[in-house]
């Protein structure tokens, strides 16, 4: 598994595939917000944010996913319930635990472990760089990590 590593060389390894693919990225139009564990979910996106968040454990990235400007509870909850939607990191730690070598998260505490144990960081984009640049930020980003939980097992 790869390592998120130093956020700015990231970033700037970024902004290199948003000019190879000949869109303008503002110098201000990205910014880094690091939640280290324990963390409490962010309240809300920022207006006139889009974001990528990124969940990491022990080094290891977990899950990369992407909310655009109308995605409050995308962002700010889903992840830590298991309940919440089809694909969100508290399910699949609760399917998949095994992969890391964990035992005993259930439903009832995927979402307290997560907070307690993971690490997170969102990448906040302004909303008119567009949805293009905010799904190459996730692609990029998926490429660069290879999270354990991302798409389904089937597609691997």
């Amino acid at each position: 598994m790869k390592s998120l590593g130093d956020l700015p060389a990231l970033l700037n390894d970024f902004r290199k595939v948003v000019a190879l693919a000949s869109v303008s990225l503002p110098p201000a139009a990205v910014s880094i917000e690091t939640l280290p564990a324990p963390h409490r979910p962010p309240s809300g996106l920022p207006s006139g944010k889009m974001a990528v968040y990124v969940f990491v454990w022990n080094g290891r990235c977990l899950k990369v996913g992407k909310v655009g400007p109308k995605s409050q509870a995308r962002f700010t909850s889903q992840h830590y319930h298991p309940a919440s939607s089809n694909s969100n990191l508290a399910k699949s730690l609760v399917a998949g635990h095994g992969k890391l070598g964990l035992s005993g998260i259930t439903e009832s505490d995927a979402g307290a472990w997560i907070k307690a144990n993971v690490d997170r960081v969102n990448f906040l984009l302004n909303a008119e760089c567009g949805i293009p640049v905010l799904t190459l930020l996730e692609s990029f980003l998926q490429c660069r990590l290879d999270p354990v939980f991302e798409g389904f097992d089937s597609q691997r």
